[in-house]
Parts: structure tokens; sequence; C-alpha cells
């Protein structure tokens, strides 16, 4: 299988580091707030990822975090804990508003369809690992004391430094990632924060240090050290990781395992909302819940997802969910053939090859199209096991909408009226599969239904 690996910029083979197992290990929501369209549209790609690997013979094992604390408003480690900061927006503890967007993150995850990761694992659950992570980075001489602050880590003891993000250190703007006092390096980063001593915070633990709470960046190598070993096959994540978040990870895994952390990375793109940057003061950001109130289906918004390249930036506008909701429509009609026509004996395509040269799944999504068109018009039904297929690679279910024997004995008795000419029937029949929540669709091939 080939991926497209970050850290060489080249297509590679997957080739994993133990056995047949790829261990991938996945940046998780920050669960302060209800998640929107983007926020979601990673999980869809990495979800087809863990089905393309299994389907091409491998193991998958994957982790994949909750950071339910120290993730700060900005990356230089100044802000608020946005957990603190959703805590007060909604006059809960930190505690309550993590458990309320936990629920609602599972809730539209098992929506999704979308794989369930092997650990699931709180920041918050592993707070003694974490510190005793930064303890091994500090006798190691990797950190330091900012007074009133917290332990930092000096990048200018790694030769290596950002080479992820292939960071021009020497060129960076003063200033550009420093806006704490006392701060050695541009790039140094807060491996742990302490506790203001004029406020109590709802979540702060003692430490070697003094009181406080990690990094954003520490939870993710601890957790995935903690679950998968001091190496990963595939670190995944968003692009704006990359100068920041997955740089330091790399630089405080890297010091303490001195070991490469993950073989390779990817990274899913953005999408915007109506050509813009998504933001509540636009009132361009829309959540599942959205999509669902105007009537779309899920899947709709997973062949949105879908259609474009991990790697490319997407534009989400409902004209284009339209579009994908129509497409789903198409293919749920075609796939309800089944039980009205003769199975395809012809070969269905191997959408599996798109996705194994680095996730096409636009590719593959174009060959169900073309397969689907043809079953239309030469008169046959879609080969189950490619029906099957398309639910194991891209976890989307097109005979779930499956009718009972009664609604289909109407819809052929109206097909009977209509080659009868008794139209008068006909229209009742239609009339009564309305009730239904059922329309059909009269084509020269014959009646394809579809849910109203």
């Amino acid at each position: 299988m080939k991926l497209y690996n970050t850290l060489s910029r080249q297509i590679d083979e997957i080739q994993p580091l133990s056995d047949n197992t790829v261990r991938i290990y996945t940046c998780g929501l920050t669960v302060y707030s209800h998640p929107h369209i983007g926020n979601w549209l990673g999980y869809i790609y990495w979800d087809v990822l863990v089905r393309t690997l299994a389907a091409s013979g491998y193991t998958v094992e994957r982790t994949q975090n909750i950071t339910d604390v120290g993730h700060l408003t900005s990356d230089d480690d100044n802000g608020e804990d946005k957990m603190e900061k959703g805590a007060k927006r909604e006059g809960l503890t930190a505690w309550d508003v993590a458990e309320k967007y936990i629920a609602i993150a599972e809730r539209e995850s098992a929506l999704l369809g979308l794989t369930a990761p092997n650990h699931l694992v709180r920041a918050t659950a592993m707070i003694e690992e974490q510190i005793a992570f930064a303890k091994t980075l500090d006798e190691k001489g990797y950190l330091y004391k900012i007074d009133g602050d917290g332990m930092y880590f000096d990048t200018s003891k790694l030769a290596d430094y950002g080479k992820l993000a292939r960071i021009d250190i020497e060129g960076l703007e003063a200033g550009a990632r420093v806006s704490v006092e006392g701060k050695r390096n541009i790039t140094d980063f807060a491996v742990w924060k302490f506790s203001p001593t004029d406020v109590k915070r709802d979540m702060e633990w003692e430490s070697p240090w003094g009181k406080g709470f990690p990094g954003w960046h520490l939870e993710c190598s601890v957790i995935a050290r903690e679950t998968l070993g001091d190496q990963i096959d595939i670190h995944t994540g968003g692009v704006d990781h990359i100068p920041v978040h997955h740089t330091n990870e790399i630089a405080q895994t890297e010091a303490v395992t001195g070991k490469q952390f993950s073989s390779m990375w990817l990274h899913v793109n953005h999408i915007k909302s109506d050509g813009k940057k998504m933001s509540k003061s636009l009132g361009n950001v829309y959540t599942l819940e959205d999509i669902q109130s105007k009537g779309y289906d899920i899947d709709a918004f997973k062949l949105f997802a879908l259609q474009k390249h991990y790697l490319t930036e997407g534009n989400f506008t409902w004209e284009n969910l339209d579009a994908a909701q129509n497409r789903l429509k198409h293919w749920q009609e075609v796939a309800d053939l089944r039980w009205q026509r003769t199975e395809s004996e012809g070969d269905a395509p191997d959408i599996l090859a798109p996705l194994t040269d680095d996730l096409n799944t636009g590719e593959s999504l174009n060959l169900i199209d073309a397969y689907f068109t043809k079953i239309e018009s030469d008169s046959t039904a879609p080969n189950e096991k490619f029906l099957d297929r398309i639910q194991q690679l891209l976890g989307i279910n097109l005979v779930k909408s499956d009718i009972t024997d009664d609604t289909k004995a109407l819809i052929v008795e109206r097909q009977q009226a209509r080659e009868a000419k008794d139209w008068a029937k006909s229209d009742e029949l239609r009339d009564r599969l309305a009730e239904q929540g059922i329309g059909v669709r009269d084509t020269p091939n014959g009646p394809i239904w579809y849910r109203t």
C-alpha cells in the first residue's frame, strides 16, 4: 500500500515495524465544544485508511487520544486552557464539559460509522505517565524552568528539531513563536504548565516541579508510547498540526527514546465553508446535527468528504452537499434493484486499488458511479458482494434502507397497473406508497424506489 510520507516527501510502501501489524496513532478531539464538520473530516479519511489496510491483509492497532486538558487557545503556550474556557462558557466544571462533549463525540462517531480505535484514551487518564515522561526529559537535561509559568523543552538540544515541518529556525521572525518571557529559544515549548497562584483550576495535579497540568503536546507522546510502544508506523492528524504540535511530539518522544517516533505522517487538509475559513462570527460553522436537521443523510456528508483527496483543500456548501445527497440517492436506488432484477454476472470494479494508492477516495467513488450507471442501464442488479465491498471499505451501507415485502408488492402492483394503462389505480398505489414515505421513479428498465 502506498501512502504519502510527510517526513520524506515521497510515496512509500507500507513496511510495518513489527510483523504484519500497522500501528497508528490519531490525534483526537479537544472536547471543549460541539465538534463541527471540519473536525470530523480527518476521522472519515482515517477510517478508510484503517479499512483499506485491513482489506490489504494487514493487522491494524490504532490509538486515539481525547484531549480533555492542556490544550491552550494558542499554540505558543499562552492563553486559556480550552477546557477551562468551555467550563466558564457553560457554567460547568471542566470535568463536566469533558463528559458532555465526549458523549456527543461518541454518538456522532457511531453515526458516521467510524471504526472504533483499539485504544481511546483521555489525557486525564494518564497524568502519572505524563509526569514520569517529563521527569525523564528533565533528567536528560532537556527541560528548564520559567518561574510562574512552567517547565519548557529546550529545542536547541536537538540538532534536527523541526524536521517534519522543515522549519527554518534561523529564518523565523523574532517573536513568531515567542510570547512567553523567559523562553531561551523561539521554538521552545511547555511540557508542564504551573497553575496560577491566585486561581484554583478544575484540573490540576501535583508534580515534582509544582502543581499544574501537562502541556498539550505531552499527552500524545505519552499515550502513543504507553499503548503502541516507542515507535509507530503511521501518525495521523491535520495539516495545522505539522509546524507545532507534531513537531513537538517528535522532539520530546525522540529525546526520551532515542528512536524515530513514527515512520510516516499523514495530514488531512482543511475544508472551507462557503469559500471562507469556518468562523462562528461568519455563521458558517456547521455540525452533523445541522446536516441532519436539514434532511440530509450523514452518508451524504461522507461522500462529500471522500470525493476529494485528503491532501487537497475542500469547500463545503449546501449545493455541494446536495450533489453528494443525489449521488447517494442514486447509489441506494440502484442497490435496491437487487430484489427486482437478476444479479449482474459481470465483473465489478476493484475499488480497493485506488485506495491503496495514497487513499485515492475520489477515484473509488468514480468507479462506483460508472458501475452503477452501467447496472441501471443494462437491466441487471448490482453484485451483492460489491455492495458488501462498499460497506467494508467506505463504511457506507447501501442496503440499510430496505423495505417490507408488502411495500415491494405495492410497487409491483403499481407497475402492473401502469402496464395495463390503469392510470387511476396506478395513481392510487402511488399515493399509498407516498404515505409510507416511498417514491417511485419510472425508467425504461422498470421502477426504482426511493425514500422521500
